[in-house]
């Protein structure tokens, strides 16, 4: 396993993130622990969660599933860098009491303590802001964070689907008014097919020192060979990835891509998890894999050597937007 620092921190963390969001919803418990164990073996140790996951009536149920493998004991929880996620509400019902979601000092302390319960741990590696709060000032949510930080119920503290300037905003604060580290991560959505982020959250992740954590690397299977599945296996596209190859223009530009591989003898899903790897300010992907074999060719993607004329033709398959602020200005 290869390993690299997060962000501007101390931290040590696997150049793959193991995403949980298919325990409980696509994994049973007992095949969500062996994959745990499995990414633990290959070295893995950077998991990542959300309180929201399990989703609807069963939101909090991937954090109880961590927590209970972290039971078993064997080390497990020390040799885990954990990140998991607030801002859902996590009320079965949509029309929850007031509080019960966002970013509000109130609902950031209820959610840490909920989290700990089910994660059946006593502190938090990475918290992480789940979405962007226009309704709660930044002075509020680092006085809650301080406050955790100090009970050891938090370490760091990292952001997810921020814009450049939401995360330019939180550091100045942190910085001048707090004189405390502030987000040293992002998680975003980035692949191939998805490089918006290059334009403003990339640009403003590298200037505060923020580890970039993409997420959805296969652009929701898009990425992962899905007309070649269509062709050998008879499994047809389903979900996102269906919409998409609806648009004739988007299905040509996948079979190039899948084309292009499979003439360099490189499977597509393993190409964009090392297409990441080679991305500057990248921490890691998160790969969510549903079964043990999709792990294992999650790890194999770690030692996969894209050439340079590789990358040049990805790069003509799938454009960039250019370098920022070029990009937009002229």
């Amino acid at each position: 396993m290869k390993y690299t620092q997060l962000g501007r921190t101390g931290l040590k963390v696997s150049r793959l993130v193991l995403g949980t969001m298919n325990f409980g919803p696509q994994t049973d418990e007992a095949d969500s622990h062996a994959i745990m164990d499995a990414a633990l073996d290959g070295g893995l140790n950077f998991f990542d969660t959300a309180n929201v996951y399990g989703w609807g009536e069963n939101k909090g149920r991937t954090e109880s599933i961590i927590g209970s493998w972290f039971a078993k004991g064997g080390d497990r929880r020390d040799k885990v860098v954990l990140a998991t996620k607030v801002y859902g509400n996590m009320a079965a019902s949509q029309d929850a009491w007031p509080n019960h979601d966002k970013l509000s000092a109130l609902n950031i302390r209820r959610a840490v303590d909920a989290s700990l319960k089910r994660l059946q741990t006593d502190y938090i590696d990475v918290y992480q802001f789940h979405h962007v709060d226009r309704a709660t000032p930044f002075e509020e949510i680092w006085q809650a964070i301080d406050v955790l930080v100090q009970q050891g119920k938090i370490l760091y503290v990292g952001s997810s689907n921020f814009p450049g300037y939401k995360i330019a905003q939180a550091n100045e604060i942190a910085a001048r008014r707090h004189g405390t580290i502030g987000l040293v991560s992002e998680q975003c959505l980035y692949n191939l097919a998805e490089r918006r982020a290059e334009m403003e959250v990339i640009p403003a992740a590298q200037e505060y020192g923020l580890g970039v954590i993409p997420w959805s690397p296969l652009h929701g299977g898009l990425l992962g060979g899905v007309i070649k599945k269509e062709v050998e296996g008879g499994r047809r596209a389903s979900g996102r990835s269906a919409d998409a190859l609806a648009d004739t223009a988007v299905r040509a530009q996948i079979q190039a891509y899948e084309d292009l591989l499979d003439k360099h003898g490189i499977e597509p899903g393993e190409a964009a998890l090392a297409w990441l790897l080679t991305r500057p300010g990248v921490t890691g992907p998160i790969v969510g894999p549903r079964t043990a074999q999709q792990l294992e060719s999650a790890l194999r993607a770690l030692e996969l050597e894209l050439s340079e004329e590789l990358l040049t033709s990805l790069d003509e398959i799938f454009p960039g937007p250019g370098p920022s602020p070029e990009a937009f200005a002229w």
